[in-house]
């Protein structure tokens, strides 16, 4: 009988090593991973993005994560979820599409990994919040996992460390709650 993979989210502000940390658990795993859709997406634009983008933007993590569900495979590792996608709407926007707030609800996630911002702040053309925005945006991640009520764990350090406190946490969660 197929089991459900279980969910983990890699999260938090920009320039926290997600990307990288997501791929790290992947590899490790062996699991395919959802990587960041919004960077894809924008990167190959030619133009500011703008309200639609970000819609299609959503609407193709959702499908991804949905895509992944299918496979019988122990985890899902999702580099940024739609916690960060409702946040870039509320900031950038004013206004998030209802269907965002529902998908959240209904979506199990398993364990977010909250990675820290204690990764210096590199830029890049796609990134737009360091300094002080960096910070404040990184309490708006975790005041919305835990208002949905989703489990986390904070993970931190450079090189290895951070990998291995997220191998830490997904070993706990398998012990604490299995999935069938």
């Amino acid at each position: 009988m197929k089991k459900t993979p279980e969910i983990i989210v890699i999260t938090g502000a920009e320039s926290t090593g997600k990307s990288t940390l997501t791929e790290q658990l992947a590899n490790h795993f062996k699991v395919p991973f959802i990587p960041e859709i919004a960077r894809e997406y924008i990167e190959k634009l030619d133009r500011k993005y703008n309200y639609n983008d970000v819609e299609q933007i959503a609407g193709l993590q959702v499908a991804k994560m949905n895509e992944l569900k299918q496979l019988d495979i122990p985890y899902i590792f999702s580099d940024t979820w739609l916690i960060i996608t409702k946040v870039w709407f509320e900031v950038v926007f004013g206004k998030v599409p209802g269907w965002i707030k529902d998908e959240i609800r209904k979506t199990k996630i398993d364990l977010f990994l909250l990675c820290d911002t204690d990764l210096p702040w590199i830029a890049d053309p796609v990134r737009e919040n360091g300094g002080e925005n960096r910070i404040i945006l990184q309490n708006i991640y975790k005041e919305n996992i835990e208002k949905f009520a989703f489990r986390y764990k904070v993970v931190s350090g450079t090189n290895n460390d951070r990998f291995e406190m997220a191998l830490k946490h997904i070993t706990a969660l398998k012990q604490h709650s299995p999935r069938q």
